[in-house]
C-alpha cells in the first residue's frame, strides 16, 4: 500500500485592504484623515499652551530666588505660539476641507509655516540658553 502524501493546500488568500469604498471613492477616508490632522494641530497648540504655563508660572515659582522675568517672557512666547498653531490649524482645516470637496490639492501656507517654525526654533534656543545659563 503506497500512500501518497495529500496535496498541500495553500491557505486561502488574505483579503486585500480596500483602497476605495464600494462606490470606488476614497473621500470618506480622506475626510477622516483631514479631521485627524486638524485635531493634531489642536493638540499641538494645547501642548504649547501647557508649556507656556510650566515655563512662565511653575518654573519661576520653583525658582531659587533668581530672575523670573526670562521665564515669564518665554512662557508668554509659548502661549503666543500655541494660539498661532491653533489658529492656523483651524484655518488649514477649512482650506483642506474645501479642497477635498472640490477634488483639488491645497499647499500649506509657507508664510504661516515659516512663522510657526521660526518662533518654535527661537523659543527653543532661548529656553536652552535660560537653562544653560541658569538665569
Amino acid at each position: 500500500m503506497s500512500r501518497e502524501p495529500p496535496e498541500a493546500q495553500s491557505p486561502p488568500p488574505s483579503p486585500q485592504p480596500q483602497r476605495f469604498d464600494q462606490d470606488g471613492d476614497a473621500s470618506r477616508r480622506t475626510w477622516l484623515a483631514s479631521e485627524r490632522t486638524v485635531l493634531a494641530w489642536l493638540r499641538t497648540g494645547l501642548t504649547a499652551t501647557a508649556v507656556a504655563l510650566a515655563v512662565g508660572k511653575v518654573i519661576p515659582d520653583l525658582g531659587h530666588g533668581g530672575a523670573s522675568w526670562p521665564f515669564v517672557t518665554l512662557g508668554a512666547g509659548y502661549g503666543v505660539l500655541g494660539v498661532l498653531i491653533v489658529a492656523y490649524g483651524l484655518r488649514r482645516g477649512r482650506e483642506v476641507d474645501r479642497a477635498i470637496h472640490e477634488g483639488r490639492w491645497v499647499s500649506p501656507d509657507q508664510g504661516a509655516m515659516g512663522l510657526i517654525g521660526g518662533l518654535t526654533i527661537a523659543l527653543g534656543i532661548l529656553t536652552a540658553l535660560a537653562v544653560v545659563l541658569d538665569i
